[in-house]
Order: structure tokens, then sequence, then C-alpha cells
């Protein structure tokens, strides 16, 4: 046994070997890659997922740097984050071409890593990206990468590496506005004609990706085009080999016809594959990361409907984002521009490290992202993630608003993860928590509040209008006043996949109070708004608002 392993190792090494002798491979084949600021707790999900052995696989760690030498290009550094979060596992193969599945990654998918593997370099393989909850999952590049050069003992070309980086970015932002699905249809048509014909020529290139758009219905920007059109051209200008690409090209463009028509096609008798084990795609355990756990997979063009993941999600899609891994832009809603967002899953393995709703992701997260950035909640609090990596990253913020944001951070700690002592230093008088909430509720509604404010900071009041409601000084007061409304659902009942869906009317509406009457307090005003309906017209700012002085309103809040 121990004699055929050897054999199936050194034939791999030398079929993937590309101009100088390949060290042997790991045990197996095998490795898996762990985002370094998972905790111990969600590191062993990810194994079990996997159904990966350390004894039995090489495991190595992603870290934030291995983010930035690869995204660092096209990613801005506040976008890629601090925070690593998304996993991998890799299996080099002889045949078979690319195929890859995915879980919890929500603007990252299969077809977008598998697309983009085969611009680095790499032929076959079996991939597994996944994160113990919800990110972008855009930073599970860099792990996918770095565990394949570990498991076959070869480099992969840096130019090309480059370029695959630069296609998940473009993907993405082009998929914000025609879809995930639809803007990997275009580059993947488009690359098979260009590499097979091996045209290089600007003006021929837009022709082609021009009318594979018109073909399949999809209006591109000019601006989208241009870009298509640059990515393509430098890609056309490697020394690809069709035949070597051939297959996992066509895979994904039969998985894309599968998946819009709502078909499937078996390719699991590949005459011309060799019997290398099990195929890890097929062999996980999604129990492991708990239920609705979104997926995709480049052999199975259904289950991404099948589980509920969104493959051509456009800029009107709520996303959550991977801290950690690359930050979804302002369209995907990873909170950090002002839209919508969605809370990451929440983590099956029961830990209680704060989640970012961030980029793993290129364009987490957002979170994660940032994989991871938002590896955004980014990959990890939070992809981020991204979703993936940080999402409540400051450094554009003027020294007074990091000044209000920092107390911000205390007070959410404090008032919804229940830690008194940091309560206490920016309420006074508080003598017990005001709330009690499921740990993982309260991470996620801080990050949720949090998100809310800096995009507000950020915002610095230049988008908003008036509505003849407001009762502050402050715009700033009277944007969060109305995001606080929404988030904590006084107006109306919050919807099934609100976070706070499970939490009592009254709890609700108390943490709603206590928090609106922090930030009256932060920005020195001393009225706020009734929560019944008689008092809503004799809301009126008074002389003390405008000479900062503060009222006892939100003390006796909470030693009621």
């Amino acid at each position: 046994m121990k004699k055929r392993n050897l054999m199936v190792a050194l034939l791999c090494s030398m079929c993937l070997a590309v101009s100088s002798p390949v060290p042997a491979m790991a045990d197996g084949t095998k490795v898996v890659t762990l985002g370094a600021d998972l905790t111990q707790d969600q590191k062993n999900t990810m194994m079990n997922y996997f159904k990966a052995d350390s004894s039995q696989v090489q495991v190595i760690t992603v870290t934030n740097q291995d983010e930035r030498d690869l995204l660092g290009n096209y990613v801005p550094s506040e976008q890629i984050g601090t925070r690593t979060l998304s996993c991998a596992y890799v299996k080099p193969t002889q045949s078979g071409g690319i195929k890859v599945r995915t879980a919890n990654l929500n603007y990252v998918t299969c077809n977008m890593i598998a697309t983009a593997l085969s611009t680095a370099g790499v032929n076959n393989c079996e991939v597994v990206a996944a994160c113990p909850y919800e990110v972008s999952g855009t930073g599970a590049l860099t792990g996918v990468m770095k565990a394949y050069e570990s498991a076959s003992g070869q480099a992969l070309d840096s130019t090309k590496k480059d370029l695959a980086a630069k296609e998940v970015v473009v993907t993405g932002d082009v998929g914000q506005q025609v879809g995930q699905d639809n803007a990997t249809n275009i580059i993947n048509q488009a690359k098979m004609q260009i590499i097979g014909d091996n045209i290089q020529n600007a003006d021929e290139i837009y022709n082609i990706v021009n009318n594979i758009a018109v073909q399949n219905g999809i209006t591109l920007s000019q601006d989208e085009l241009d870009t298509i059109v640059s990515l393509l051209q430098q890609i056309a200008q490697q020394n690809y080999d069709i035949q070597e690409m051939k297959k996992t090209l066509e895979d994904i463009q039969q998985n894309l016809e599968d998946s819009k028509n709502g078909t499937s096609s078996d390719d699991s008798s590949d005459d011309d594959a060799v019997d290398e084990g099990e195929d890890i795609t097929q062999d996980v355990d999604s129990g492991a990361l708990g239920d609705d756990v979104k997926q995709t997979s480049t052999e199975d063009a259904n289950l991404a409907k099948d589980t509920g993941a969104d493959t051509n999600q456009t800029e009107n899609a709520d996303s959550s984002d991977d801290s950690g891994d690359y930050n979804i832009p302002e369209a995907t809603g990873d909170g950090t521009d002002g839209t919508t967002e969605e809370t990451p899953q929440e983590n099956p393995d029961g830990s209680d490290e704060n989640t970012d709703s961030s980029t793993d992701g290129i364009p987490e997260a957002t979170g994660d992202g940032t994989d991871e950035g938002t590896d955004e909640s980014g990959e990890g609090t939070d992809e981020t993630a991204d979703s993936t990596e940080d999402t409540l990253n400051t450094d554009d913020l003027s020294e007074e608003s990091k000044a209000k944001f920092d107390q911000a951070k205390l007070f959410c700690k404090g008032e919804y993860e229940g830690d008194l002592a940091v309560l206490q230093s920016v309420v006074e008088n508080v003598t017990e928590p005001p709330v009690t909430l499921d740990q993982d509720v309260a991470e996620k509604l801080s990050q949720k509040v949090l998100e809310t404010y800096l995009n507000i900071l950020k915002d610095a009041g230049t988008t908003y209008v008036p509505d003849g409601t407001e009762v502050y000084l402050s715009t700033e007061l009277n944007m969060m006043n109305k995001e606080l409304k929404t988030i904590f659902s006084t107006e109306t009942d919050p919807a099934e996949d609100d976070i706070l869906y499970s939490v009592d009317p009254e709890v609700r509406q108390k943490m709603y109070d206590d928090t609106l009457n922090f930030f009256v307090k932060l920005y020195g005003e001393d009225v706020q708004p009734e929560t019944t309906e008689e008092s809503t017209d004799t809301q009126n700012v008074s002389e003390d608002t405008a000479s900062g002085e503060n009222t006892e309103e939100y003390t006796e809040d909470y030693t009621e």
C-alpha cells in the first residue's frame, strides 16, 4: 500500500512539473489551509467538514499577509482587512480538470474559483473552499493556491497567479451588475475562444466579448467591456495550452448552462480519468457546519439552487461580508458604504468569537474578508469573509469621528455582549447588564450597529435627504436614529432571517432606547424621540441641545 501511494505521488509530481524537478508531494497529495484568525474550535469544525485527519493530510496556515501578497495589487488595503478566516482543502490530480465545491461563501462561486485557477496555471485539481460561517469568500483563493503549491511541490507562475487574482476581482465587479454566473460565463467563453485561436488583438477580443454578451442577453457598460478586454488581453499574452485547459473550461460552461436550465449533467464516468481515490469535493460533512449551509459545486449545477446559494446575485442583492477576505463593494451591501447588509451565519461550533459582517471578499467583506476581509461577518467576524477583512477600519475618519466610534464600540460590547465593566466605562451608574442575549446574536448585533454607524461617519451626511421628521441638530444622529429603528424593528416585526427575530419586542425596544440614548449623549443632545405614537408630534429640540448639556435620561433608563 505504501508503495502504491508513493507511485501515485511520483506520477502526480511528474505530471504537474513545469521546467524543474519537483519535490515529493505532501502525504496523499492533500493539503488543508486554515485561516490564521479562526479559533481552535472553528479550525476543528473545518477539519470535520473536510473529513480530513491532520495525521493524514498536511495542514498549513494562511495569514492576512498571504492575502495581501496575492490581492494587494487589485484590492485596497483597508478592504482586505486584518484577519483571514476562509479555509481550503486541495488535492492535485492527474486528470479530470478542476473540480471545486464551496460552502458558506456567498460571493465567490465554484465556477469563479475554477476558471481563476485555470488562469493561475492549474490544470487538474480537486478543491473545497469554505468557512465555518457565511462570508464572501474571495480570500479563499489565496488558501487554494497556497495549498496547491504545497501539495504539488510546484510554485505557480507569479504572473499567472496575479492574473488569476485580477480575474476574480473583475468577475466579481462585473457580477455585481449582471450576476455572478453571467459574468463568469462571458469571461470563461471568451477565454476558450481567445486562447484556442491565439487571439491577442484588443479589437478582436473586444468583439468576441461583446458578441458573447449579446448572444446571452447580457448588457455590459463600456467600462465593464474595457475592463474585461484588458484582463483577457493580458491572459492571451501568456503561453497557455488550450488542450490542458479545455476540460476545465468546458466543464464550467456546461455547469453554467445546467444551472441556467435547471438540468444536471453526469460527468462522473470519465474514461480518461485516473482512479485517485475519493473525490474530496463529494466527500464532505455538510452537517459539520450546521443547518442552512449555502453550497456550490462544479460537479452539481443544482447544488446552489438546492441550498439557496445565489449564484447570479446583482447589486440589488444583499450579501454578507467576509471580514478577512476582501470586502464586498457598496452594491453588494457589506455595510461599508451605507447599503444593507446580511448578517453572517451563526457559528456552528458555538464559539464566542466575534464575527464581522464583511469581505473574505473581493468586491470578505467582505470578508472572507474580506475570504476573508472580509473572510468577511468577515471571515471570522469576518468571509470576510469576504466576506471577506476588517469592516470596521477607521483609518479614513477624522480624529473626532474615531473617538466617537471607539466609544460606540465599547458601548456595543457592554450593552449587547453583557460586559458590565466595559459598559460602565462609557455609561454612568450602571449596576448590571440591561439585557441578556445569546452570545452569537449579541456579537452579530454589535457588528451590525457598528458597521451602520461607521458608514454614517464615512458618509458625513453627504447623502442624507431630510424628510421633516428630524428631531436632532446633528445629521449623523438623525441618520443613526432611523437606522436603529430598522435594526431593532421598532415599527415592524422583524423578518424570519433577522438576527433579532427570536428576541422579544420589549427587549428590542429596550435595546433601541438604550442605544439611541447613548448616541444622544455622545453627540451632546438631550432630546430623544418618544416611542409612543401620542408623543411623536410633541418632540422638539430644546435650547439645552445647542449648548451641549446632557440629561440623566440614559442613567435613569438603566437603573429603573
